[in-house]
Parts: C-alpha cells; sequence; structure tokens
C-alpha cells in the first residue's frame, strides 16, 4: 500500500537495522566470529547513558557470563550482522571482553587406538 507521497510501510522494516548500527560497518569475521565468546567488563560497573536501548540489552545479556556471538543474536532476536556491529561498539568503548572460541580438540591417532584395544582383548579377553 503506497501513501500520497509514495512512502511504502514495507521500506522501514528495512531502514531499522541501519538505524540501530548507526551505519557502522561490519567488524573483521576474525574479530567477532560466530563462537567468539563475550562478557561484560568487570572494570565497567557504570553504563554511560549515552547507549542505545539495544546496546543496554547486550550489556545486560553479557553481565551474567560468557556468551557466544550466535547465543547473543539467539537471544535478542536480532540480526547477526546487527549483533556483530553492536558488540564491536561495545568492545572499542571497552564495555565487553571477548575471548576466543576454545579450539577443537585433536584427533586421537587410529594407530595407538587400535594397540590399546587389542591390550584390553588380551587382558580381558
Amino acid at each position: 500500500m503506497t501513501g500520497r507521497d509514495g512512502w511504502t510501510p514495507e521500506s522501514a522494516a528495512l531502514v531499522r537495522p541501519y538505524v540501530i548500527t548507526k551505519g557502522r560497518d561490519l567488524p573483521d569475521e576474525d574479530a567477532l566470529s560466530l563462537l567468539t565468546l563475550v562478557t561484560a567488563s568487570a572494570e565497567d560497573t557504570r553504563r554511560p547513558a549515552r547507549l542505545s536501548p539495544e546496546e543496554q540489552s547486550l550489556l545486560d545479556l553479557c553481565s551474567a557470563g560468557y556468551l557466544s556471538v550466535a547465543e547473543i543474536a539467539g537471544h535478542t532476536h536480532f540480526p547477526l550482522g546487527v549483533v556483530r556491529i553492536l558488540l564491536a561498539s561495545l568492545m572499542e568503548g571497552g564495555h565487553l571482553l571477548t575471548r576466543p572460541p576454545v579450539a577443537r580438540a585433536r584427533l586421537a591417532d587410529r594407530e595407538i587406538l587400535e594397540e590399546v584395544l587389542n591390550g584390553l582383548r588380551a587382558k580381558f579377553g
């Protein structure tokens, strides 16, 4: 439905993420991947009033402990890009701490596992 001046209400949903992020760009994937763990800074006891309501809600969520970027996006129902931009802004302000995701465990050597299995079979039948 188009109004007299050509404005369509459906276009407002497309503008909102841009307004929330204040036009900022996405951070590097290395800085904030889906698995990066984020928590509120312990030194940051006071919250400045200049933070947006979305940034305030992210800080409230992160103050409970470490959450991954994907979990934060799921809890807030914001698009992932918006969450990454807001988290990067809060990191730059010193409000958040990040930790890289836990590295994947190295796979065990197949030969060693077979030797252990053979040893157990020899001992216990």
